[in-house]
């Protein structure tokens, strides 16, 4: 029995490299790309991506829906790394992890779409805690991230990495009009009754990702405290194998969260810290925002799919 064909479209950039990167030796699939000539092919893109078993596409929003709609293979399966398709009902969110019969859709599923990179960190901390009634309907949820300069893809490496680098910004925080792309998402997926407030930020470093939420306990459900916000989240991942949360004793040790700890890693680690005394509940993220927050995501997906095939 021939290996499963992985056809990776779109394998120039951050993501895609790193995905390509990430499956290189494998032995159990055939992966391929096609040639620089033939990127820009219709016609070769159309005859690729119908000739493969699971399609990853890492493009942008307008060619990856272009993409899919040239397959006419009903075998094709598709994980797409764009967001394109990230708020579609009839495609399954790429989130293993959200909730517990997840992977298993993602297994079985046609179309995947995989999660982007903020809202990883803000589905992975809001969805257990709204899905448990602790996040009121009535509650605006405010969430800052912080992401290395590679989320900008090839542009923000160019920016920092180029002949230009001395002039690049230290650290710039952007969608100042609250209308990221990202926003509807975190708020479908999250399982949010109310819009978030969401402010992105690039720092000077090449990946990684901190993403915070406050949050008022007068705000929250009844009852609600720190201990109560970090005991939903332990129960929800204490079988995950790339999402940790972290023990209270050990995030009350710590005096700063650096967004590089898990560079090169598919995990995320989640942290509650309490200020019981003013009523106040941070909560945290840290990720690669090219591993758990892109790549490796997307080859987790493809291992799920892979049992199915």
């Amino acid at each position: 029995m021939s290996s499963p064909v992985v056809f990776i479209d779109g394998d120039q950039g951050t993501t895609g490299l790193q995905i390509h990167d990430r499956l290189r030796n494998r032995t159990d699939i055939s992966v391929f790309t096609l040639a620089a000539a033939e990127r820009k092919d219709p016609r070769r893109r159309a005859e690729a991506i119908n000739a493969c078993d699971i399609a990853i596409l890492c493009l942008p929003d307008a060619a990856a829906r272009e993409a899919v709609g040239a397959i006419v293979n009903p075998a094709v399966r598709v994980i797409d790394a764009s967001s394109a398709h990230r708020t579609q009902p009839d495609w399954t969110y790429g989130f293993p992890e959200m909730t517990p019969g997840q992977a298993e859709q993602i297994a079985n599923a046609r179309r995947v779409t995989n999660p982007g990179c903020y809202p990883t960190g803000a589905v992975g901390l809001l969805r257990p805690l709204a899905q448990a009634g602790l996040i009121p309907d009535t509650c605006t949820i405010s969430i800052h991230a912080v992401s290395g300069y590679s989320g900008r893809g090839r542009a923000g490496v160019e920016e920092h990495e180029g002949p230009d680098a001395a002039n690049a910004p230290s650290y710039q925080v952007y969608g100042l009009e609250l209308a990221h792309k990202h926003t509807p998402e975190i708020q479908r997926h999250a399982g949010l009754a109310q819009r978030p407030i969401f402010v992105p930020a690039y720092g000077a470093f090449r990946q990684g990702i901190v993403l915070t939420v406050p949050l008022a306990l007068r705000l929250l459900a009844p009852g609600v405290n720190g201990a109560t916000l970090h005991a939903c989240l332990a129960r929800h991942y204490a079988d995950a194998a790339h999402v940790r949360v972290l023990p209270l004793h050990e995030s009350g040790g710590l005096k700063h969260l650096d967004p590089q700890v898990l560079n090169g890693t598919n995990d995320m680690r989640l942290s509650v810290f309490p200020d019981e005394e003013h009523g106040h509940v941070l909560l945290s993220a840290v990720f690669d925002n090219l591993g758990k927050g892109a790549s490796g995501a997307a080859v987790q997906n493809l291992n799920l799919m892979l049992t199915r095939q």
